[in-house]
């Protein structure tokens, strides 16, 4: 499937502006490439930059990259009338206008709904030309901080969800995406074109989804940040979905501070999803941006589980590398307390029951979806598995099944059983652990720590930590209980300004 650009824009820019990553306005240059939010904005004030120019700019460099790296699915035909309109809006000095995600290009995971010239797919022709009612939740509150919505980022399919054996990063609509640091390592999933995207630099921030690991897996081997929030922190209303029990938005961005200037914005109240309610009293007045202290690891007590997360292999440069890490926390003023152990950590990762929940949570909450949108040529997940087989050319049936989306069909009512031993799981494990420890926040490398923070609906962060001996990036997670993004923000950033480990992709083969 071809994707859907406004042509007349692509040409714009020279190959040579693309390649150097700068523009050049006045005889002031500023660097596109690698820039943050901050940077955006301060090259906004000084008139070295507009959003028209930084739009041009990704889209040229969409246009260039996209063909190898497939992270986006479509471009917004209407992002350069969006740039134009936060353009005038800063010449008239509206207020808001220099802060935030006013006039910064953002690419959306093609999960969450947009009312407007894009479709919303989560990555299948089944949904291709589907009307959705209105803009997800997060999507309205991007729209009302003057945000430019860039385009949709392509994902694994169903946000992984229709077969065991699809390989990561791919859907129909695009095919497999490419980790644009090793263009054969997997860029994990499912929002693989989200961190796939902000890595390469084909967007300044985006927004994927996690029901478990889909936020931190991606960003880990991508070397971007990626900000798992506590459930309901942020809306789900409008987001095609799995478990309304463990699924979220957050941000994906090269930076902690960018993807908290996202999350800024897209946390709160959303009367169409009833978990925004509880969750709303965790944002802190005066909202994210006042953690992001390169101090902030003074003092933090931080948990390491040995096993079974530092288990790694023989001859890998992992345990030197995490050793090191440590000793970056302690000279931060962090008190790391080791060698402890989560009770029935070897249940969570084997007979937890998570996927059978899951299954059965999948097939109501996707048929509740499907029944709202205003048109659609699919209406139940019966109907997605229909249209499957008879375009399974198209969605590589014959090669990658649809197991997953049949177990669903399958199921008859969620097991009241099921869901209250995974909370009996996470109560007498990871949330015992940091009570029982007084821990801020517990570290783990990569992302297998997901499934803990999954079933619980706890918050994680994922920051760049290094690569490995082929290149591929690799990162450090922080995860903590209910409520506890402030201390993780601390951490991650005063890790992160501490370190400095990410650096632009190689697109080595």
């Amino acid at each position: 499937m071809s994707i859907h650009f406004h042509v007349s824009t692509l040409f714009l820019l020279p190959l040579v502006l693309l390649q150097s990553g700068s523009i050049a306005i006045t005889g002031h240059a500023f660097s596109i490439e690698e820039a943050t939010v901050h940077d955006f904005h301060m090259a906004f004030e000084q008139n070295k930059l507009t959003s028209r120019q930084l739009v041009e700019f990704y889209l040229g460099k969409i246009h260039i990259l996209n063909p190898i790296l497939r992270g986006v699915i479509e471009v917004n035909p209407d992002a350069l009338l969006q740039a134009d309109k936060a353009d005038r809006e800063r010449k008239a000095k509206l207020p808001g206008s220099l802060l935030g995600l006013h006039g910064i290009p953002i690419l959306l995971k093609d999960n969450i709904a947009t009312k407007d010239k894009m479709n919303t797919t989560a990555g299948s022709f089944a949904l291709l030309k589907s009307v959705v009612p209105r803009d997800a939740g997060v999507v309205r509150k991007l729209r009302k901080a003057g945000a430019i919505i860039l385009g949709k980022a392509s994902l694994s399919e169903w946000a992984y969800f229709r077969a065991t054996v699809i390989p990561s990063g791919w859907c129909a609509r695009t095919g497999k995406g490419k980790n644009p640091y090793v263009l054969s390592a997997t860029p994990c999933g499912s929002s693989s074109g989200s961190a796939i995207s902000v890595a390469a630099n084909l967007a300044a921030v985006s927004l994927g989804t996690e029901t478990d690991g889909s936020i931190l897996c991606p960003s880990h081997v991508n070397s971007v940040v990626g900000i798992k929030p506590t459930l309901g922190l942020t809306s789900r209303a409008g987001v095609v979905p799995i478990s309304p029990r463990q699924d979220t938005v957050g941000p994906i961005c090269r930076t902690v501070s960018d993807a908290v200037e996202v999350l800024d914005v897209i946390v709160g109240f959303d009367y169409r999803d009833e978990a925004t309610r509880t969750s709303s009293k965790y944002i802190p007045q005066g909202g994210y941006k006042q953690f992001l202290n390169a101090n902030g690891l003074k003092g933090k007590r931080l948990g390491i589980v040995r096993n079974p997360f530092y288990m790694f292999g023989n001859g890998s440069v992992l345990p030197q590398v995490f050793e090191h890490h440590f000793h970056t926390l302690r000279q931060g003023g962090a008190i790391l307390v080791d060698h402890l152990e989560i009770a029935n950590i070897d249940v969570i990762y084997g007979s937890s029951g998570e996927d059978a929940a899951l299954e059965a949570e999948f097939k109501i909450s996707l048929n509740a979806y499907l029944k709202e949108l205003v048109a659609s040529p699919v209406r139940t997940l019966a109907d997605v598995i229909a249209f499957n087989n008879k375009f399974s050319h198209l969605e590589k049936i014959k090669e990658y099944g649809q197991d997953t989306f049949l177990q669903a069909e399958a199921t008859n009512g969620i097991n009241k059983k099921t869901l209250l031993k995974l909370a009996r799981l996470s109560r007498n494990g990871f949330e015992k652990l940091m009570k029982e420890h007084k821990l801020d926040a517990l570290v783990t490398p990569g992302s297998n720590v997901s499934p803990v923070l999954a079933i619980g609906g706890f918050p994680g962060i994922s920051v760049p930590a290094g690569y490995d001996s082929k290149g591929v990036p690799f990162g450090i997670c922080f995860g903590g209980l209910k409520g506890s993004e402030p201390k993780l923000i601390e951490i991650a950033y005063s890790f992160e300004q501490a370190t400095k480990i990410r650096k632009p992709p190689s697109f080595k083969p």
